[in-house]
């Protein structure tokens, strides 16, 4: 019998998705994955093996060659790229490597800024901005530039501002790809506590082991697919 828990449409649903790059060498094919409310899922790969490229399928900002995903029972394929954007907008939060923090706004307006997209309103997007600074431990900090911070310090930003608007689903790209060993571990636990906070559905994509180890599940991407733990 199946469980109540999977009988319920998955946050998301990739079923055999197919991707090739120029020159028609094939990153992945076959490729099926579900992943539901606030399950927390790691995609581990070697450089160069697609990691990125599949966050950007599941983003909407590519498309697959063949195969299916939906966010939430919603087909990425039947919408047009206006409707694409709007979904990126409202239900996934992102966490890059490089952080993509903008210089010349303050802590407060780049953690607001994807409640500023949804025109909230511009003093409760502050407001829940300067909530999410407490929360990533840099309570009182909203007026500082990205400047002032250590690179530990400008990704607990980017954490905060891809949860500031309660995303359904979050996706995470080499979040620690840039920090120290010891500084990795500490984002770590703090965006794996932020996450199940919010109960957010999340797929993270990394080499590391470490990373992939704060997940309920691990999984490794082959040309094949997905397979479970090291793909060994």
């Amino acid at each position: 019998m199946t469980s109540p828990a999977l009988s319920e449409t998955p946050l998301l649903s990739l079923t055999a998705l197919k991707k090739t790059v120029p020159g028609g060498r094939v990153l992945f094919e076959g490729l099926d994955l579900r992943v539901d409310r606030g399950e927390f899922v790691a995609v581990k790969g070697e450089s160069g093996v697609g990691k990125s490229t599949l966050l950007n399928l599941v983003a909407g900002l590519d498309v697959p060659d063949a195969g299916k995903i939906a966010i939430d029972g919603v087909a990425l394929d039947a919408l047009d790229d206006d409707a694409r954007t709007l979904l990126r907008r409202e239900s996934i939060g992102f966490v890059f490597q490089a952080f993509h923090i903008l210089p010349h706004l303050t802590l407060s307006q780049n953690i607001a800024l994807p409640l500023v997209l949804q025109r909230a309103d511009s003093n409760e997007a502050i407001k829940r901005a300067q909530e999410m600074l407490a929360s990533v431990g840099l309570e009182g900090r909203g007026e500082d530039y990205p400047r002032a911070l250590s690179g530990g310090e400008l990704q607990r930003v980017a954490i905060a501002r891809a949860l500031v608007h309660r995303p359904p689903l979050l996706l995470a790209d080499e979040p620690t790809g840039n920090l120290d060993p010891e500084t990795a571990m500490r984002i770590l636990d703090l965006f794996a506590k932020e996450v199940r906070s919010t109960g957010a559905a999340t797929l993270l994509v990394t080499h590391s082991d470490l990373a992939a180890s704060i997940a309920d599940r691990a999984l490794t991407l082959t040309r094949q697919g997905l397979v479970n733990g090291s793909g060994r």
